[in-house]
């Protein structure tokens, strides 16, 4: 019943909730984008069936993450108001940006996108998908300048007679370089889970001889993008590791069980320590390749775990500042090992549209649907990783968490814990019940959701409106 660590695991047990959709919307809606971009272009049926199914998946996904995306607001005054009085000068801004930009841009068009099919000029109908798609983005991105703000804190002034931090240099806070790093993460991410979930549900109707023409379509489009995408995952990854040795040495070593200063020094591939994590048992390394990882040189020097502890405790005060290493250490590996299997799932995609599906090679593609989870994994992995390695700070070198927690009894916030967990979990639940309803369906139960006519394409400009319209604007399926 203890108050801290209570409100960590409701506000990490909220955030990987709500991280469960939103590197999906990222990516699916601009899928979606250049799915209908393609059937503006082509007029070839195919696209449009393919827009119009892979956008219903899409809308459900980003419902669901809607609902769970409010209640990360609300934390903040809630369970964490002595972190908010103490930021909330700086931290307020991306996300009053986020909300009145990125949310309504994206809210505001793909309300226009659903029902203005056959409305509204096509031109205006495929901007407004495209508008979603750069929405997400924006979001994500002001969101990213938030937390990169607590992960390096840059452009502000601590207020001793308030006792707060205020911003003073607005520009050094959205131009802060941890924060673009991770949404070139991020957005790489979501890209890449999009693929999978593409790839994954394609396969299953291929082989399935369902529609082959349009799910091949989509599979080639995933492959393609799914591969791209994971190089730039691994090389954003590798950038925030180089930039983690000058502002966050402490997770760096600790993501790799790093005690002593090594020059050069070496990568953990497996290393097993006692109960307290904080006493070796055994390891097996590879010499060199963290010198190269950290620096992009095979002789430079790492700081271990005991060096990094000793400086900070001359710099903030006597205090354990080494965060729970058995989690930094194996979200690590749980998030490159998923890395690395989706980038084998990308390529054998690839290479079964460059060989024109060669009949031989098609019985693995029984395991693609499994591959979905694969980003849900490494997505899940890297934001543990990420939240957990800066610990003891919740802003780092300005504030600890134990000092940015709401004055509330244990008892409330574990039953707002247990609250949030049951109802989150049958979000979950009705949203992996829908995706998986709606997947096994196919594109033809997705071609009535807003009008049942074809579009007439009169150079982007005016649409004969049909008398025959049937809106259909739920979710799920359900006509008027």
């Amino acid at each position: 019943m203890d108050l801290v660590l209570l409100s960590r695991w409701q506000f990490a047990i909220t955030t990987i909730y709500h991280f469960f959709f939103v590197p999906l919307t990222i990516g699916l809606g601009s899928l979606v984008a250049i799915m209908q971009t393609q059937y503006y272009r082509t007029k070839d049926e195919n696209y449009r069936r393919m827009y119009k199914f892979w956008g219903k998946l899409f809308l459900i996904n980003f419902a669901m993450g809607v609902v769970t995306g409010i209640v990360q607001e609300f934390q903040f005054g809630m369970n964490w108001s002595e972190y908010s009085r103490y930021v909330g000068d700086i931290f307020g801004a991306p996300l009053a940006i986020e909300a009145l930009l990125a949310f309504f841009l994206e809210s505001v068009f793909l309300g226009v996108w659903i029902f203005g099919e056959g409305k509204i000029p096509a031109k205006l109908h495929l901007a407004s998908i495209w508008l979603v798609a750069i929405g997400a983005n924006i979001s994500a991105l002001w969101i990213l300048i938030a937390n990169g703000w607590m992960q390096h804190p840059v452009g502000y002034v601590l207020n001793e007679a308030t006792g707060r931090a205020e911003m003073v240099d607005f520009a050094a806070l959205v131009f802060n370089p941890k924060a673009w790093l991770f949404f070139w993460h991020t957005i790489s991410a979501g890209f890449a889970t999009a693929a999978s979930f593409v790839i994954g549900i394609s396969a299953w109707h291929i082989l399935r001889k369902n529609e082959t023409e349009v799910f091949k379509r989509s599979f080639t489009m995933a492959a393609i993008i799914g591969l791209i995408a994971i190089v730039s995952v691994g090389l954003a990854g590798h950038t925030q590791g180089q930039e983690l040795m000058e502002t966050q040495p402490m997770k760096m070593a600790s993501i790799e069980a790093l005690w002593e200063t090594e020059q050069p020094a070496s990568f953990s591939i497996f290393t097993i320590g006692d109960l307290t994590g904080k006493n070796l048992v055994w390891e097996w390394r590879v010499p060199y390749l963290l010198s190269f990882i950290a620096c992009n040189d095979f002789s430079c020097e790492v700081r271990g775990v005991n060096e990094i502890q000793a400086e900070y405790e001359q710099l903030y005060g006597p205090e354990d500042y080494v965060p729970l290493m058995v989690i930094t250490y194996w979200s690590f590996r749980f998030m490159l090992g998923a890395g690395l299997l989706m980038f084998a799932v990308y390529a054998y995609g690839f290479f079964l549209v460059m060989k024109g599906w060669p009949e031989k090679w098609l019985k693995w593609m029984r395991w693609l649907p499994l591959m979905i989870a694969l980003p849900y994994i490494g997505n899940s992995s890297g934001w543990v990783l990420t939240e957990t390695g800066r610990q003891p700070w919740i802003v780092q070198g300005l504030l600890k968490t134990a000092d940015g927690v709401s004055p509330l009894s244990p008892g409330m916030v574990l039953a707002s814990l247990i609250g949030y967990t049951l109802i989150y979990a049958a979000l979950m639940v009705a949203d992996v019940y829908l995706l998986s309803k709606f997947a096994k369906a196919g594109t033809e139960a997705a071609m009535h959701e807003s009008v049942d006519v074809e579009p007439t394409f009169l150079g982007g400009s005016d649409i004969s409106m049909q008398e025959t319209e049937e809106v259909a604007p739920s979710l799920v399926g359900v006509k008027k």
